[in-house]
């Protein structure tokens, strides 16, 4: 193990580590991770976070963010906590290089949660916010419990079922069904990389979490609600809360060409772009038009707080 700010330096300097762009390339892309999760942690949601956190602003505190992706989550921690450190990390090359032009007050690099590069008894907080389900639990935790200063905190974010309610113009036609059912036939990422394997019931996850050393385990819930409508949106946040939709759509089609492009000719990737962009133009007109549609989306984050106990 070697101290963090010798890590950091070694990870960015060296530049013939191997690019592990596995999770950027074939399940979710930096834009999608990154725009969805800059809503999803703004700062006018702030405030529920920080109730359930209950962390001394005032202190100097010692942060790791784990599987942070394209770093959104650890900016607004950056915010939240200004006398904060904050370290974020992830194996996945390109969200780092991402978060890296994309977000300030962070130290981001590429390490694995199951082989963490930090010294026994590090870090006072660390947080995480859809990872577990990936991770074989004893993997997930044990490192987590190793680098815990006595009377750490671990946070482990999770989303919950919501409500999401499109607008009818987001409706399929009848080329997009065909090309989606086509990439059924031959998707088989889900299962390949493991995703949502671990997945836990709201009863189930406290449970698990005290079953591998945290004690004091507190859990709560957070609702973050998106309705470009609402006369509360500000006009830059609701094309935020379209176009986050839209880069979502867009790299969709973008990891289906990075799987499995011998099984659909440019042109139908094409008309699919095209086809998704020409309905988030639409939508962003109709709202600047104010002809309302009342699509919302409405995001339940559950947080669980345990307590690495001396």
């Amino acid at each position: 193990m070697v101290d963090i700010k010798t890590w950091i330096n070694q990870t960015n300097t060296n530049t013939s580590k191997t690019m592990n762009t596995i999770w950027s390339k074939y399940i979710q892309g930096a834009k999608t991770l990154y725009y969805s999760r800059k809503l999803r942690f703004d700062d006018k949601f702030a405030s529920q976070y920080k109730a359930l956190f209950d962390l001394d602003e005032t202190k100097k505190l010692k942060i790791l963010e784990i599987g942070c992706g394209s770093g959104a989550l650890a900016g607004s921690l950056a915010r939240w906590y200004p006398n904060a450190e904050i370290i974020a990390i992830d194996r996945d090359s390109e969200f780092i290089r991402f978060a890296k032009e994309h977000e300030t007050g962070v130290s981001f690099m590429e390490a694995d949660i199951v082989a963490l590069p930090f010294t026994d008894e590090s870090f006072d907080v660390v947080i995480s916010n859809t990872v577990y389900e990936h991770i074989e639990p004893s993997a997930f935790y044990k490192e987590q419990l190793r680098i815990l200063k006595p009377n750490g905190v671990c946070f482990v974010l999770s989303s919950r079922r919501g409500i999401s309610v499109a607008p009818d113009c987001y409706a399929p036609n009848d080329f997009e069904k065909a090309f989606w059912e086509k990439v059924k036939q031959y998707d088989s990422s889900i299962d390949k990389y493991n995703v949502g394997k671990y997945y836990l019931n709201e009863a189930k996850l406290p449970a698990v979490m005290e079953q591998y050393g945290f004690k004091q385990i507190k859990t709560g819930y957070v609702a973050v609600i998106l309705t470009p409508d609402n006369p509360d949106t500000t006009p830059e946040f609701a094309r935020a809360i379209i176009n986050a939709d839209r880069y979502s759509a867009i790299e969709s089609i973008e990891s289906v060409v990075n799987s499995m492009s011998e099984h659909f000719s440019n042109q139908e990737i094409s008309e699919m772009k095209h086809t998704i962009n020409s309905k988030y133009d639409y939508r962003i007109k109709q709202y600047e038009n104010n002809i309302k549609q009342w699509d919302t989306t409405v995001s339940i984050i559950m947080v669980m707080r345990g307590v690495k106990e001396i």
